[in-house]
């Protein structure tokens, strides 16, 4: 794999200067047309559907592409379009103004089980810092050898074709349809269901986005769905939890369309059909007949046979001249990710025997979360040894352990600050034994209280070392959730 850095055009990557411009307009779009095609169940409504859809030209066919795996797998992205928006609409009700930055702002890998009934969504981080193959530019139409670039960039290099071929040549995935939905979808989609709810266990509030989100559950209209899927400045986690976020309203959306039945109703159907319409672009092989095939096989999937999960990575902050801050996938977690998919396995169904033997993979990298240790046993040099086993399992503690006072505590616990959410489950990874307990306000920085039941730290995988050799197993464990487990119902 050559080293070189492809050097984004200005023109063509502005979102390293405006980070703000983040949504997730094509999650309500890319469901309903899954929905669409279940609920209506005849060929002559979709060879309507499969007439009106755009058509875009996805794949380089002079290529060589991974093999046919037998299952179905779909790269879905949205694209930072607000084409048709007012200035005013964009700046003040939905906090999304400035130019498109004609790029991928996001981008999910759906594929669809041939035996019917599942689906497993995969996240892939906007900034991932990958493989970019060569190309021809589209404005000079010189050739452009292989380089590295965030994978977002690949699109504004050489459009839908230049994009697949990156997602395929970095995770050895065979892409079978492309579908690309607009900013303009998401809110008048969401809007045309009637809204959708969303729930947190803490309130949400980004100035950016313009999210102000109350504790509990809340219906939010399109404006306010956007906000929700945009905020990335709520946390730490940035990009990761915005995905996260994504995630949730996608399993909600695919609940609450599944649980209501309100998608049998021909009218609100048929709002929801010629919504879609409007925006979403399909690869000119998606014929009739997939539809109905597509239709057939999602009759009966639920949240709980949808699996969502996000590529593993190892930093979220890997500084690179040209590019800026880019995130770096890790290796061996992401190999087994796709291993997974491209075999079609379920990604939440693991033996539990499978998942303790290899290190834990997660979404927030050891070494990106602060850890302070404080000695609550009140056994002589407890704390130094619990500070030096969390260092050596690459989390990034003080080197100052000191005492919890208060006399003698049994169980080990870890105080953390609810923002940090997803952090905390990289501890708990290392620390599976120990208590938690939120900290409204403690900050980012985690407090791991020794009790006298500490019996050590178990392994989290990060960047694999030179000398690492794969565990008997074959690969780390898949890290996914349900959509049932991460929805409010």
């Amino acid at each position: 794999m050559p080293s070189t850095a492809l050097r984004p055009a200005p023109e063509r990557t502005p979102q390293a200067r405006t980070p703000r411009r983040r949504w997730g307009g094509w999650l309500a779009g890319a469901v309903s047309l899954a929905i669409l095609a279940t609920a209506c169940g005849g060929r002559a409504l979709l060879d309507g559907v499969g007439d009106a859809i755009g058509r875009v030209d996805a794949f380089d066919r002079s290529q060589d592409r991974p093999a046919d795996d037998g299952v179905t797998t779909f790269l879905v992205v949205g694209t930072d379009d607000r084409e048709g928006i007012p200035a005013d609409t964009l700046k003040n009700v939905l906090h999304a103004g400035g130019e498109s930055c004609h790029c991928t702002d996001t981008m999910m890998i759906v594929q669809l089980a041939e035996d019917g009934g599942r689906a497993s969504v995969v996240s892939i981080p906007r900034d991932s810092y990958v493989t970019i193959p060569a190309h021809q530019d589209p404005a000079t139409h010189r050739q452009v050898p292989e380089g590295h670039g965030k994978i977002n960039a690949a699109y504004g290099m050489g459009g839908a074709p230049l994009t697949v071929r990156t997602v395929e040549q970095n995770t050895g995935l065979r892409i079978d349809h492309y579908l690309q939905i607009n900013f303009l979808s998401f809110v008048s989609t969401v809007d045309a269901l009637d809204g959708v709810e969303v729930c947190s266990t803490r309130p949400l509030k980004d100035d950016y986005s313009g999210l102000d989100l109350p504790a509990g559950t809340t219906r939010l209209d399109g404006a306010g769905a956007l906000r929700y899927v945009r905020a990335r400045h709520l946390d730490g986690r940035a990009d990761l939890g915005r995905m996260q976020r994504q995630q949730k309203f996608l399993a909600q959306l695919l609940h609450q369309a599944t649980s209501s039945g309100t998608l049998l109703n021909p009218v609100k159907l048929s709002r929801v059909t010629d919504t879609v319409l409007k925006s979403v672009k399909a690869d000119q092989d998606l014929s009739t007949e997939d539809l109905l095939q597509l239709a057939t096989r999602l009759k009966d999937l639920s949240p709980a046979r949808a699996d969502f999960t996000t590529v593993p990575v190892s930093d979220v902050n890997h500084q690179v001249e040209g590019w800026g801050s880019t995130v770096l996938w890790d290796d061996a977690g992401a190999k087994a990710l796709f291993a997974a998919v491209r075999e079609g396995r379920a990604l939440t169904d693991r033996p539990a025997a499978a998942a303790s033997a290899v290190p834990a993979v997660v979404t927030v990298p050891p070494g990106q979360i602060h850890v302070q240790v404080l000695n609550g046993a009140g056994v002589v040099g407890l704390g130094a040894r619990v500070d030096d086993d969390l260092r050596k399992a690459g989390f990034a503690t003080t080197g100052a352990p000191s005492n919890a006072g208060g006399g003698s505590t049994t169980r080990t616990a870890v105080r953390y600050d609810p923002r940090w959410d997803e952090s905390v489950k990289t501890v708990v990874a290392a620390l599976p034994h120990a208590e938690l307990v939120p900290a409204p306000g403690l900050g980012a920085t985690m407090q791991v209280i020794a009790g006298t039941d500490y019996a050590g730290v178990t392994g989290v995988a990060g960047p694999p070392s030179p000398t690492a050799t794969p565990s008997p197993s074959g690969a780390p464990a898949v890290v996914a959730s349900t959509g049932s487990e991460i929805s409010c119902a």
